[in-house]
């Protein structure tokens, strides 16, 4: 599955768009690893059991965002984005985008831009 945040993915066209699918989830800390982030933002700085939940969630939503798309017979999912809000003392994560099928452009031989001299051919001088 190819996942990208643009629009479109270069060496590929779009042979059918499958809609919007979406991965969700919520987090809490447990009661230890909050109380450790409590006390580790008293001082400042990054609060890695914060960072490993955001980081967990990121992979569990894309994921979910994935099986969606595949089931939906998508290959690719364009303009992937991701979302979080606080819902109270919870994190709630979303990664949304466009599934679509795609197929590999036929290769082609790259032609000169305008006004380019294509580079000589057969045995120096």
């Amino acid at each position: 599955m190819i996942i990208v945040t643009t629009n479109d993915i270069p060496g590929y066209r779009v042979t059918n768009v499958l809609g919007e699918v979406m991965g969700l989830t919520v987090r809490a800390l447990n009661f230890g690893a909050g109380i450790t982030a409590g006390f580790r933002a008293i001082g400042g700085g990054e609060l890695p059991e914060y960072t490993r939940t955001m980081h967990d969630s990121r992979i569990e939503v894309m994921n979910r965002m994935a099986g969606e798309a595949q089931s939906r017979g998508g290959n690719a999912i364009l303009a992937m984005r991701f979302d979080a809000n606080a819902i109270g003392s919870y994190t709630e994560m979303c990664a949304y985008g466009t599934a679509v099928v795609i197929e590999p452009l036929p290769a082609t031989t790259p032609q000169p831009a305008p006004g380019a001299y294509p580079a000589p051919t057969g045995p120096a001088a």
